[in-house]
Order: C-alpha cells, then sequence, then structure tokens
C-alpha cells in the first residue's frame, strides 16, 4: 500500500510540443504548452475528475501520465515509482497496475480482432515477456469472466466489434483494460461520445467496478454533469494549468475560483424556476494561444475579477482550507488575513 493511501502523484508535470518550421532542416521556433506545470494526487479507491473546456490539456494529462507522451519536465509517482524515469522493462511492469479506457468506443477497438482476443491481448502481451504466468484456458476462462463483469454474455466472444453497439464496445474497452488487474484507470471522456442514456449506465458501471475492486480513476470530462456523478475529487484545468481542487461536493456547492463559478453557472438545473432567474456568467474573449509562455495569471486575459496584481504574476495552487486548493489571488489574501 502507497504512503498515506496515495496512489498516484503527479509534480510540476509538463508536456511542451515543440513548433517546428522548415523543410529539409527542421528548426524549433517555439513551442505548444499543453501542459504547464500541474501538480495533483489520487489516493487508493478515489474518481479525481479532471474537467475544463475543449483544448486545456485534460487527455495530455492523462496520456503523460501513462507515459503515452514522453513529459518535457516533472515527475509521475505510481505507488513512489517515477514513470518518467522508469525504462522500458520498469515502464511494461508498472503499466499492469495502470491502464486506460479510451474515448471512441469505435476507433479504440481493432476491427479486425474478435471480442474475446482484444480482451485477452493485454495478458498474451505480458505472457510473452514473461510478466505473467497464465494458461490458455486461464485466459479464456478470465476473458468470460470479465465479459460478463462488464454486463456482456460470454458467448458474444467470439463476435467482431461492429456487431456492437456504440455503449456494448465501450463495455468491451473496460472489460479490456481491466484484464491486468490495474489499480488505476486513465478513463479519457470514456462516455462522451454515448447518448445520455448509455452514459448512465457505463457510469454506474466504473461506479460498482470502483468499489467491487477497489480502483482508483482518473475520469476526464468536461461535462460537469458527469464529473459530479462520478467523482471523489474535481480539478479544474485552463489553459494546462490546475486553476481549483475541491471534494466534488463542496466544489459544487462552493466554487472559488472565477473560471470554475463561470463553469457552474452553466450546468443546466432541473427547476424551471430557478433556471429561469439564475444569472449565467459569460466569458469575453477567446482562450489565448498556448504557444507562448506566461508571466501572468494564466485566466486573466478573460478573468472578470482579475486586478493589478493578476497582471504580473502566476497564483500558486493553495490550501484555502479543507483540502481545498485554488490558484487565485482574491482568495490567497483572504488566507493571509
Amino acid at each position: 500500500m502507497a504512503e498515506n493511501n496515495i496512489l498516484l502523484e503527479v509534480k510540476e508535470l509538463k508536456l511542451h510540443f515543440p513548433i517546428e518550421e522548415g523543410l529539409l532542416f527542421k528548426k524549433q521556433v517555439g513551442s505548444i504548452r499543453a501542459v504547464d506545470g500541474i501538480n495533483f494526487e489520487i489516493r487508493e479507491g478515489e474518481t479525481l475528475g479532471l474537467v475544463g473546456e475543449s483544448g486545456c490539456g485534460k487527455s495530455t494529462t492523462a496520456r503523460s501520465v501513462a507515459q503515452l507522451h514522453k513529459p518535457t519536465s516533472g515527475e509521475v509517482l505510481l505507488e513512489g515509482r517515477d514513470m518518467v524515469k522508469a525504462n522500458k522493462t520498469e515502464l511494461l511492469k508498472a503499466r499492469m497496475d495502470m491502464q486506460m479506457i479510451f474515448q471512441d468506443p469505435y476507433a479504440s477497438l481493432n476491427p479486425r480482432m474478435t471480442v474475446g482476443t482484444i480482451i485477452a491481448e493485454p495478458m498474451q502481451i505480458y505472457i510473452r515477456r514473461n510478466l505473467l504466468n497464465m494458461t490458455k484456458a486461464e485466459v479464456i476462462e478470465r476473458v468470460e469472466i470479465l465479459m460478463e463483469r462488464v454486463g456482456l454474455s460470454r458467448f458474444f466472444k467470439n463476435r467482431y466489434p461492429h456487431e456492437f453497439s456504440g455503449g456494448q464496445r465501450q463495455r468491451i474497452g473496460v472489460a479490456r483494460a481491466l484484464a491486468l488487474n490495474p489499480k488505476l484507470i486513465l478513463a479519457d471522456e470514456p462516455v462522451s461520445a454515448l447518448d445520455v442514456s448509455i452514459q448512465s449506465q457505463i457510469l454506474n458501471l466504473l461506479t460498482d467496478l470502483r468499489e467491487e475492486l477497489d480502483l482508483s480513476y482518473l475520469f476526464i470530462a468536461h461535462d460537469l454533469a458527469v464529473i459530479k456523478h462520478i467523482s471523489t475529487r474535481i480539478a479544474v484545468m485552463y489553459l494546462g494549468k490546475i486553476m481549483e481542487v475541491s471534494k466534488s461536493a463542496e466544489l459544487y456547492k462552493n466554487p472559488l475560483h472565477p473560471y470554475t463559478v463561470a463553469l457552474m453557472s452553466a450546468v443546466p438545473i432541473p427547476d424551471p424556476k430557478i433556471e429561469r432567474e439564475r444569472k449565467r456568467i459569460i466569458l469575453t474573449g477567446d482562450v489565448p494561444s498556448p504557444d507562448k509562455e506566461r508571466h501572468n495569471c494564466y485566466f486573466y486575459d478573460r478573468c472578470p475579477k482579475r486586478f493589478d496584481r493578476c497582471k504580473d504574476n502566476i497564483p500558486a495552487l493553495v490550501d484555502v482550507g479543507d483540502n481545498h486548493h485554488i490558484a487565485c489571488f482574491l482568495h490567497h489574501d483572504k488566507v493571509a488575513e
């Protein structure tokens, strides 16, 4: 068990994609700062929801944690093991404890492979590398158990992905992610491509699996209602930085950062009277380009409450009480008082 029950710890993670020009002799002329120095942790058995506008760096963060993109700098500690410094063998072993569920259930499954082969593939990879000891019969049995655990009949294992609906395909993706008994699952917008009624089924499945298997999730979404349904804690991301982190119930009850307040004001409320009377916050201006180094608050250009200090300083992510962290000078000053 990890110290203090912390399963994953991310420290000052950065991922900058180079901007190059030239046809034959390429020269780097800048970089896209997709993830620009973020910190968060995930404890055993909890779900950290990562939410923000499209293009803010959520999916890039998940891929950096999984080392599908090599971070520019920072640390990704899985049970104390630094994934960034791990060699290929160490990384392969660590990935047994960390698997991904992808956004598109249609593109993430090989159409030429049967469902049973798709789910068995992670086990076969580790068997071939002598990192997993299972017989062919045991692999088949585990595939059938996993299919039934995610709500699919074991008799469908010889069918192909095109014979399933979108929701069923995502269940196949969940089963594949569970094949190696991981401790952490990185779910990259796993329900955004599904109908609303199917979304709730997949979310309930993921919640049940978390409780049954003691899983932890990094759950990425741009839908605040989805994030609220499944998350233990929520981190709000903007322009490659984390603006606010809090317990799910507290964040929805008392959002503090101006960006989070604006996001929350866009969430529909089922009560028609409240919905008609409440005030929505409309952010003006476009999201700045992430190709420039910033020396002020990342939200400065669009913040309705900005003041002089925000123009020349970057606020740190500070605990303002009850493990509620915020990167905003408005609340830093209150803590100092």
